[in-house]
């Protein structure tokens, strides 16, 4: 496939988030910052119920974004933040459970990663705080190495997953601009999934 080039305006959308391949909308509890933390598939949760041990489990969250829960069986996790899942299960347990006291935990973060590889000093998958760009990306991977020509291809899945007949994104970046700051939009916003190549 073609390389292609990514325009100044996509890129600029890029950085602010706002372009159809952002993140899902996030369900939110009351009181949530717009910040808050989204669970996300592959992610591992807590759950526990105050004095009803039997209620509690560690639990991770499967491919079609559901958590199996003692008594409430399968329950939709992925998409919310954990206050906003405490509230729904919460909600849910008073069917059994006289004024039931729910807490959630996230104990291990698995699905906000990103995949670097090519001319860098280590190579692997590094876990995504939120607007994390490019350049902190490659700090985090230790740096080009002295045979890089300071470009980098990022592929992003297509918002439908990258089904047949709908492959995934390519953009193409020259790092000397973002390092010499004529074009500093380059530094775009990164999404959990994206393959970063340097060269």
């Amino acid at each position: 496939m073609k390389a292609i080039v990514l325009p100044a305006i996509l890129i600029a959308a890029l950085a602010s988030g706002s372009v159809a391949s952002a993140e899902e909308p996030v369900v939110r509890g009351e009181g949530d910052p717009p910040n808050a933390y989204a669970i996300g598939i592959g992610d591992v949760i807590e759950i526990s119920v105050w004095k009803s041990p039997e209620l509690s489990v560690s639990v991770p969250v499967r491919p079609d974004g559901r958590v199996s829960v003692p008594l409430l069986g399968d329950v939709q996790a992925a998409g919310m933040t954990p206050l906003a899942l405490k509230e729904d299960l919460t909600r849910s347990f008073r069917k059994f459970v006289t004024a039931p006291e729910v807490s959630v935990v996230i104990k291990e973060i698995n699905s906000r990663k990103v995949y670097v590889t090519g001319e860098v000093a280590t190579p692997g998958a590094f876990d995504l705080q939120p607007r994390t760009k490019l350049m902190q990306v490659l700090a985090m991977a230790g740096g080009l190495t002295p045979y890089s020509k300071r470009k980098v291809v990022v592929l992003r899945d297509n918002e439908d997953g990258g089904t047949e007949g709908s492959p995934d994104k390519r953009y193409e970046i020259d790092l000397g601009g973002i390092i010499s700051g004529k074009r500093p939009q380059d530094n775009i916003v990164l999404l959990p999934g994206d393959t970063l190549i340097f060269n």
